[in-house]
């Protein structure tokens, strides 16, 4: 076999799953080792595998097929194979690139297959290494290419890092590329993120932006106002053009504004293949979405209001918070992450992604994006003026590969379904983050309140046979997903903690874990677990986001507000004064990074002072109403009924955050009654109770055996 040279060193990048070694002494006698490294990735591509291994470098390829499924097998080459190219990813404007391609090159370009990524192959032929930066390539995409005639490699990232890509460093001087570090961790002494939206190329040796969108400077505040009509159409193209395969596809569904939009505009264009422009009927001409909650999560009421509404094929998911602690250590793998914010969210996604998986579905779109292009989480109504509005949207799109676009991709990809994100569309997002910022903001122009995203739901507020979603769902406020999936699955995560993490080990958090030490007993056990997969302190914690937040905010956003402080918790219930089910004035929490002191660990109502009156029920909660007369029975949980004797499922008690799921917990799992769990009562706090049921009824967090020394006296 013939060898190359260190310059030649070079990893192809494809759909789904890679593993590249480069600069080895003899690729055939890694080959095996190769094999074994390259079934890590087999989750991302479990429909074909393939292998490159010639000379010095070898390239493990794990195909998932959505386009083009019978020839689109890759490493794509060029007619006498000395240009190579592997995607992981698709390009949605490939058969629009490929129409100019062959009008301003006529003949000279002879495609081997339809796979959408193939045009990039035929661009850097035509154009050079500098073909990113003069075609506007609309897709998620992580590729690399070799041309063994110039003896030239690149390789590249999409603009937001929705498509994952890590590099590594072997001992013995070979360059690593991968999907995910878990491929790497074993190969490599060290490995990074490829950063989003840069090209490198071996020829000048540097990494550099390949395209600068206009909105990348968030110094500059756009000033142009967007009228409606433009916005709205601008998305439904965005939607439509994610909308190609050639395999069954769906939504998610979590009945929050993005997800639904993006659900309303499928069901419009579902009949027919959008690839044909309408041309041909679709090979699956009915929507299927999908949601995943608690029993009684607010989302799945909403999803199945949009679904009824837009008459989808709706797949509705249920799990349990033990279900999913039980999962946690999975997830973290998977995910290859330890950031509070994204296990809480990516836990339930992952769950859904196997069920997905089970039902046929290859390819999903989903609603990423939109709230940190329009402002949609709730600490938004606490910016200050416009300027810190749209320098904290550029900021938190700039940071969407570390969190949200890591959970959407890695945790659907662990079970073989691919995530789309319109909102993320690169034509899109110029429109998007290019109009005037006032149009944003959580204020009017005359200093009145209104909703987190008007101007998105504002654009979609039609009626009659043109509207799109129940006022309901368009109106609804925001709930972060984690949140959304029901509030008792945060609240159990954080009880959990509390039971297998003891103060002397968060104590000593600082000497175990000097790199991103955690602060919070939860952030303490997804350490743990990551350091179980990676190791205590190597290059992937390093790979990993971890910042101060309040409600998904950056850090910068965080010091907005002076009542932010010491409630920087990753849901959205922190934002006291907005959230309708917020925490209490009370709730103290430490920061992710900084470890800013708290005075508790979790919600309570403020000491000393009078305390707010909530409705608590199994998924929500909000503002007690005055509630109708009440009769009482005996009965375990007091008798409780309502006025049509039914039992009533919302107790009126005192704010108390996790309280209303944890005593629900208790009566039926612990002890059948209030009064057999010594040492709970109502009048408690979240943190008492948590540690009382903890105490009194599990072993480091696992319900013991009936019978045994201070277990459970369950049957």
């Amino acid at each position: 076999a013939e060898r190359t040279s260190p310059s030649q060193r070079i990893a192809v990048v494809a759909m789904c799953g890679i593993l590249a070694l480069f600069g080895l002494q003899e690729a055939q006698a890694m080959r095996k080792e190769a094999v074994e490294a390259a079934k890590l990735l087999r989750h991302r591509g479990p429909d074909w595998s393939g292998m490159y291994c010639e000379g010095s470098t070898i390239i493990a390829h794990e195909r998932l097929a959505i386009v083009d499924p019978d020839s689109g097998d890759q490493p794509l080459y060029n007619e006498d194979h000395s240009i190579v190219l592997g995607v992981n990813g698709e390009i949605y404007n490939h058969l629009e690139l490929r129409q100019k391609l062959e009008k301003r090159a006529q003949s000279k370009h002879t495609f081997a297959t339809k796979s959408d990524c193939e045009i990039l192959l035929r661009l850097y032929i035509e154009d050079g290494v500098d073909f990113l930066s003069k075609n506007e390539v609309c897709g998620m995409f992580a590729f690399v290419l070799w041309d063994k005639n110039k003896n030239l490699f690149m390789a590249a990232r999409d603009t937001i890092g929705i498509i994952p890509l890590y590099k590594g460093w072997g001992k013995d001087g070979s360059v690593c590329f991968a999907s995910e570090l878990k491929a790497l961790h074993k190969i490599c002494l060290r490995y990074e993120c490829f950063p989003p939206g840069h090209v490198y190329d071996s020829k000048s040796d540097q990494r550099r932006l390949f395209y600068t969108p206009k909105w990348w400077n968030g110094n500059e505040v756009p000033t142009q106002s967007i009228q409606l009509l433009a916005l709205r159409e601008a998305f439904e193209d965005a939607v439509v053009s994610h909308m190609m395969s050639d395999v069954p596809y769906g939504v998610l569904l979590s009945g929050g504004l993005d997800s639904s939009l993006v659900a309303s505009i499928m069901s419009r264009h579902c009949q027919r293949r959008t690839e044909e422009h309408g041309k041909d009927p679709a090979y699956w001409p009915q929507l299927h979405s999908f949601s995943i909650g608690l029993e009684g999560s607010p989302d799945l009421k909403a999803a199945r209001e949009v679904a009824d509404f837009l008459r989808t094929i709706h797949h509705e998911y249920k799990f349990t918070p033990r279900q999913g602690i039980d999962a946690l250590s999975d997830v973290i793998f998977n995910l290859e992450t330890f950031d509070v914010t994204t296990i809480r969210a990516s836990t339930p996604m992952y769950l859904m992604a196997r069920r997905i998986k089970a039902s046929g579905v290859k390819m999903v779109l989903s609603g990423e994006g939109a709230d940190e292009i329009f402002g949609g989480y709730l600490y938004f109504h606490k910016a200050p003026n416009v300027e810190e509005f749209h320098e904290e949207n550029v900021r938190k799109v700039k940071q969407l590969h570390l969190y949200d676009c890591l959970r959407a991709n890695k945790a659907m990809m662990a079970w073989g379904v691919e995530a789309r994100v319109p909102f993320l569309d690169r034509r899109f997002m110029e429109i998007a983050l290019g109009f005037n910022t006032r149009q944003k903001m959580c204020v009017d122009e005359n200093g009145q309140k209104r909703t987190e995203k008007w101007i998105l739901r504002k654009a979609f507020d039609l009626h009659g046979s043109r509207q799109y979603l129940p006022e309901s769902v368009l109106w609804r406020q925001k709930e972060q997903f984690s949140d959304g999936v029901g509030y008792s699955w945060i609240d159990s995560i954080k009880a959990h903690a509390e039971a297998v993490i003891s103060d002397q080990q968060l104590q000593a958090a600082p000497s175990r874990f000097p790199v991103k030490t955690p602060r919070t007993k939860e952030a303490y056990l997804y350490r743990d677990l990551f350091a179980k997969h990676f190791g205590e302190n190597t290059s992937a914690a390093e790979t990993v986001g971890w910042q101060d937040s309040i409600a998904c905010s950056s850090e910068v956003a965080l010091k907005w507000d002076k009542a932010f402080q010491g409630r920087a918790d990753a849901s959205g219930r922190a934002v006291l004064g907005v959230h309708e089910a917020a925490y209490d004035a009370g709730y103290k929490t430490a920061s992710q990074s900084s470890g800013a002191a708290a005075d508790s660990n979790g919600p309570s109502a403020k000491k000393g002072g009078r305390r707010n009156s909530y409705t608590i029920s199994a998924s929500r909660m909000q503002p007690a109403r005055q509630a109708p007369p009440e009769r009482r029975l005996p009965s375990h949980d007091g008798g409780r009924l309502s006025e049509h004797g039914a039992p009533r499922d919302a107790l009126a008690m005192p704010a108390a955050g996790r309280f209303r799921d944890l005593l629900r917990c208790v009566l039926r799992l612990a002890c059948a009654s209030e009064s057999e769990l010594p040492g709970v009562s109502r009048a408690m706090g979240v943190a008492e109770v948590e540690l009382a049921v903890a105490r009194r009824c599990s072993v480091r967090g696992v319900w013991g055996s009936p019978g045994a020394p201070g277990a459970c006296p369950c049957p």
